[in-house]
């Protein structure tokens, strides 16, 4: 039986190819699970309009990543927190301080997701933060954080 894949199954192929599969595979197996239809003309052509749509729509995530990166590229954000005498702070800057802080700054949504620690920064001094903002696109923020007075 020829089905349409819905999603990528091991050993089969990827989402939006057409397969040849065992009956017994597909009508017991793919088909209730929703990993695959049957290959009708319908099933193909909407399969078609399906991965056009999903294309644009990721063409148009990109463009996004893309203008947020040229916005966020080289900025910086100042961060105030409560420190001892060695320069450690008492708590941590998290992705969400640094989010907020930018998104006050720049004015631009920041997702905290996006944003990549490792861990909280607990020290005082400047810190190169990495955003990830798409497959392959990446920003670069400096955040500086200062003892409160």
């Amino acid at each position: 039986m020829k089905v349409v894949l819905m999603h990528a199954v091991d050993n089969l192929g990827e989402a939006g190819e057409v397969v040849e599969v065992a009956d017994g595979y597909a009508r017991n197996y793919l088909i209730p699970r929703g990993l695959a239809e049957r290959a009708t003309p319908e099933n193909i052509a909407g399969w078609e309009q399906e991965k056009a749509r999903r294309e644009k729509q990721a063409a148009r995530a990109r463009e996004e990543a893309r203008k947020l990166a040229e916005v966020l590229e080289g900025a910086e954000v100042d961060l105030v927190a409560r420190a001892g005498e060695s320069g450690k702070l008492f708590g941590s800057i998290t992705a969400a301080n640094i989010a907020d802080a930018l998104q006050d700054k720049l004015g631009a949504r920041i997702d905290r997701r996006t944003i990549d620690l490792s861990e909280p920064l607990r020290e005082l001094g400047e810190h190169e933060v990495r955003f990830a903002l798409y497959e392959d696109i990446d920003a670069f923020v400096k955040v500086k954080i200062t003892a409160e007075a």
